[in-house]
């Protein structure tokens, strides 16, 4: 099995069936992996590279400017991200990645922002020291913003439901836009280090923009783990853990990793997109997805109640709170 190439030249084609089959494509790769590739998703290549150019910018400045913006000064986690202050996987060690977080701007006094809700806090712009950050950021995520909004639709399709079934909860989206660098993996590193720790994403959809050095491994149903190889003028989607959530278990948030041993010591770069729904939208069972009889895989929750405990669980992981394994 592979990641599959979904071309959306036709997403717009006046033929139903040219839309019925982008749909269809889609829907067999969130019952499989929940990863597939776009092509075509006319989003300019030279604002991907302008995006990659500046992640660069970041991370060459000097440490003490980092810790100026660093992340541990904003409640949302907007700024700078320290080597090893995630850990994707709490059963392996802490991620060997930087990172710079943002999402859109919000005004201090905007009622999110004021109930601290997580994905909505003040970003932190190193202006004075890269200019451009603030405005290459929006305008990087509201063309990513555009996209997932599209896709949102194509889910909805996908599940025999109206196509702007989830324009509603797309209004005020959860996004959070990440630059990330990883250094080279160590050459004597164990098996429980990594760029990022096996995880699976938190929200509804993600893109990933990654340079050409590889690095990104997928597991499939079946646990075999696979390359998710660049491929010039695509992005990588994935389903976040709020879409098996919203289908009852028919649709797959599937775990991925980061091991950057592929780059002859050069540092990997990559750009994800994270796109959730409204905080305060409620996720239960879709229409169709919960069948006569059958009972619900997953609590009722708000999409911001699950944001919030899985910054918890990989920020603020403490050895009390990891789970107990019981071994076979």
């Amino acid at each position: 099995m592979s990641i599959p190439i979904i071309d959306l030249a036709h997403l717009n084609s006046s033929n139903p069936a040219d839309v019925r089959h982008i749909v269809n494509l889609i829907r067999e790769a969130a019952m499989s992996s929940g990863f597939f590739y776009i092509k075509n998703h006319g989003v300019d290549p030279a604002i991907v590279e302008r995006q990659f150019a500046l992640a660069k910018k970041l991370f060459d400045l000097p440490d003490h400017v980092k810790q100026k913006y660093d992340q541990s000064h904003n409640f949302s986690h907007r700024g700078f991200e320290q080597i090893a202050a995630q850990k994707s996987d709490i059963y392996a060690k802490a991620d060997l990645k930087e990172g710079f977080y943002c999402g859109k701007n919000y005004a201090e006094d905007d009622p999110f922002v004021l109930a601290r809700y997580q994905n909505y806090g003040i970003n932190q712009w190193p202006n004075e020291e890269v200019p451009e950050t603030e405005s290459y950021c929006q305008e990087y995520i509201a063309l990513m913003n555009g996209l997932c909004e599209q896709i949102m639709q194509l889910l909805a399709l996908s599940l025999d439901l109206p196509q702007d079934y989830f324009d509603e909860s797309c209004i005020n989206p959860m996004v959070t836009l990440r630059l990330l660098k990883y250094p080279p993996h160590p050459k004597d590193a164990d098996e429980n280090t990594f760029g990022a720790g096996a995880h699976t994403d938190w929200g509804s959809v993600t893109i990933l923009a990654q340079d050409n050095l590889g690095g990104l491994e997928v597991c499939l149903p079946d646990g075999t783990w696979i390359e998710a190889k660049p491929i010039e003028n695509t992005f990588v989607v994935n389903l976040g853990d709020l879409i098996p959530r919203w289908t009852n278990g028919l649709y797959n948030s599937n775990p991925h990793r980061v091991r950057n041993k592929y780059s002859e010591g050069q540092p990997r770069f990559s750009i994800p997109y994270f796109y959730g729904p409204s905080y305060l939208t409620v996720i239960e069972p879709l229409p169709g997805t919960l069948k006569q009889g059958e009972q619900a895989q997953y609590s009722v929750c708000t999409a911001g109640e699950h944001m919030e405990e899985m910054y918890r669980r990989t920020f603020d992981v403490k050895t009390e709170d990891l789970p107990v394994l019981t071994l076979a």
